[in-house]
């Protein structure tokens, strides 16, 4: 060996020295150093240069990893460090590829696990759940309760199809029950989900406790559940108590942008278009920029629909027509919800003709038929409101064979009616009629509707499309008798012979009702009561069977002559008003209440004699012929002044109080 190769290596041995002993402890800026003098001696070294990606990557710095990577041509062998840092990036189609592309025979367990959290951000989540439960499967070792966790969270977004099928996984840890309750409410099975959250904090707390967590990272772990306690609330009706949860885990400033988010976008919820300027503030925390990765496709499209919505609260016209254009670029399956938000503001600010042409423009090129079929109803609402009945009367005809559906029917009835016209009801009514029984629509319950339809022709005059009707709504209700009653009616008007037929099916009068009950009625006293009426018919029927019936004889009463008062005159016509009460009659006089007082003019504390004394309005009709000065008298002492003499004599004794 030569004189230089020692030191070499010498060096190159205390570097890896230090950076052993720096990793062991968790000092990687201090390991990066040391790889460094190693690669200042041997740039080549492979295992030099794996330690640096390794530290960069554990001090956060995932972007100049990938650049160090590529630089050294280190990607064929590097797969997951790449693709890790990829993934941490917020780049999981790059990290995927990166996987993908590496076409190994079989993927190693770091990558394989790797690749299914990959799938998981991806929200691919049918193939994310196969992958852990094969991970699970053929793995043992301290990290299962970890993946047993994951893969409920998978199976809580896969419950949101009710198609599928959920497999049920143990639950022994909080995460794991607080995933199940997720699986429960994302199927709307709030209350369960509840419960099982409850139990979910309890637990939390219990065994966070129990590892010596502080009260401050208890806090953090339970405000997650709280917040998903809180949406259950919600879901049920109980926006009080979810409204003061939100307020409560966004008073403690949670760290998770994710968590602030939602409990934001929640309350915002909750207003709707009441704390207008407080909807605001909490929107802009849940748009927020650290959100963006932290949340799923479906809870960013809800914010940005309910930042559109929180703009037509506030009657902001710019604002609304800026969100709604940014939410149909970024989201396309909004777009109908966007329409209906811009169409509901032109309303707002009197445009009504624009927000028309804006629905009928896009009924009419949407390829989606149950959101043209929604838009024709919001034309017709937009209408209606104008007071254009005959418009909405022709956007209701203009939906073809959906305007035979009952509610359409009706509202359809209900519209011609208003504008006085008879014929076109009764016409779309038997069209209805016809086209129902000639294409056999087996819907849900059309009894109301026949009935109705059969009602209106009967009144109408119409028996022949009311007998239709009828038979239609008998083959719903085979059983119903006053269906079938109503149908000889029908018949009887232009087809006896069938009434006839027809009416042998009634039940006969001796079923509907007994001779014991005729007696009943024919012998009721109706002045009585329906009770006393039943009782005294019962008592007249039931008789002991050993009693032999006895006729009594009817009294003669004779009616006695009304008595007349003693001073009675047949030739005075009695007083009119003699049943009304005396303050009501004309002739009455109130008498003069004796208790009210002697109105007392003048100051406090002066009598009534004095008072008129001062009083200069008495003087002014003092006659011309007494010009003298009238003799002044020394008034009278008031009330105040006016003491018995002696004064008052004290009592003998001890005062009680």
């Amino acid at each position: 060996m030569s004189k230089d190769a020692n030191p070499k290596e010498s060096i190159i041995k205390a570097a890896y020295a230090d950076v052993n002993k720096f990793g062991q402890n968790g000092e990687f800026d201090k390991a990066m150093k040391a790889v460094n003098r190693i690669l200042g001696v041997a740039p080549d070294d492979q295992t030099a240069l794996h330690c640096k990606v390794i530290c960069l990557i554990q001090v956060s710095k995932f972007e100049e990893a990938v650049k160090f990577i590529d630089k050294n041509k280190l990607a064929s062998t590097l797969i997951f460090e790449k693709a890790y840092c990829e993934y941490r990036l917020n780049k999981p189609e790059n990290a995927l590829k990166i996987i993908d592309d590496a076409r190994l025979p079989s993927l190693p367990p770091n990558l394989k696990e790797l690749r299914t959290q990959v799938l998981y951000r991806l929200e691919r989540y049918e193939e994310c759940f196969e992958s852990y439960k094969e991970i699970i499967k053929n793995t043992s070792d301290d990290y299962e309760d970890e993946r047993r966790t994951n893969l409920s969270a998978v199976a809580a977004n896969l419950a949101l199809d009710e198609t599928k099928d959920i497999p049920d996984i143990p639950e022994e840890t909080y995460e794991q029950h607080f995933n199940g309750s997720c699986i429960l409410s994302n199927r709307q099975k709030y209350v369960e989900a509840e419960k099982k959250l409850r139990a979910s904090e309890k637990l939390c707390r219990d065994t966070l406790e129990e590892d010596g967590a502080s009260e401050d990272e208890i806090r953090e772990e339970l405000d997650v559940i709280r917040v998903q306690i809180a949406y259950c609330l919600q879901m049920q009706g109980k926006t009080k108590e979810a409204a003061s949860i939100y307020a409560e885990v966004l008073k403690n400033k949670p760290k998770d942008p994710a968590l602030v988010a939602v409990a934001s976008n929640n309350s915002v919820a909750i207003n709707k278009d009441q704390h207008v300027f407080d909807s605001k503030k909490k929107i802009r925390s849940a748009l927020a920029e650290s959100c963006e990765h932290k949340l799923t496709s479906r809870q960013k499209k809800a914010i940005a629909l309910n930042n559109c919505l929180l703009a037509l609260f506030t009657n902001s016209s710019e604002q609304v027509q800026q969100f709604c254009i940014k939410l149909a670029n970024q989201y396309p399956d909004l777009e109908f919800q966007t329409v209906l938000i811009k169409a509901t503001q032109l309303s707002k600010d009197k445009k009504q003709k624009e927000a028309i042409d804006l629905l009928q423009k896009y009924a009419s090129n949407t390829k989606d038929k149950d959101q043209a079929f929604a838009t024709k109803f919001a034309i017709i609402q937009l209408l209606l409101s104008q007071g254009d009945r005959k418009g909405a009367v022709d956007v209701f005809l203009s939906l073809g064979e959906n305007k035979y559906k009952p509610g359409i029917v009706s509202a359809l009835v209900t519209l011609y009616l208003g504008l006085n016209n008879k014929p076109a009801a009764s016409e779309l009514l038997k069209t209805a009629v016809d086209w129902y029984k000639k294409n056999n629509v087996s819907s849900a319950d059309l009894s109301d509707m026949w009935r109705q339809a059969a009602e209106f022709h009967l009144r109408g005059g119409a028996t022949e499309t009311a007998a239709s009707s009828l038979e239609e709504l008998l083959k719903l209700k085979p059983n119903d008798m006053k269906v079938l009653a109503q149908l000889v009616i029908a018949y009887a008007q232009f087809n006896p012979k069938k009434a006839l037929e027809v009416s042998k099916k009634l039940p006969k009068l001796e079923t509907l009702t007994t001779a014991s009950e005729i007696d009943a009625l024919e012998s009721a006293n109706w002045v009585m009561s329906t009770k006393a009426a039943k009782k005294s018919a019962n008592a007249k029927i039931e008789m002991s069977p050993g009693t032999p019936v006895v006729e009594r004889k009817k009294n003669n009463r004779r009616k006695r002559k009304g008595k007349l008062p003693k001073n009675y005159n047949a030739e005075v016509p009695p007083d009119p008003e003699r049943w009304l009460p005396k303050y009501e009659r004309t002739g009455y006089r109130k008498k003069r209440d004796r208790r009210t007082k002697e109105i007392i003019k003048g100051s406090q504390g002066m009598s009534s004699q004095a008072a008129e004394q001062y009083d200069m309005s008495n003087r002014a009709n003092l006659g011309k012929n007494s010009p003298a000065t009238p003799v002044y008298q020394e008034p009278t002492p008031g009330p105040r002044q006016q003491h018995r003499k002696g004064g008052h004599k004290k009592k003998k004794g001890n005062n009680r109080f």
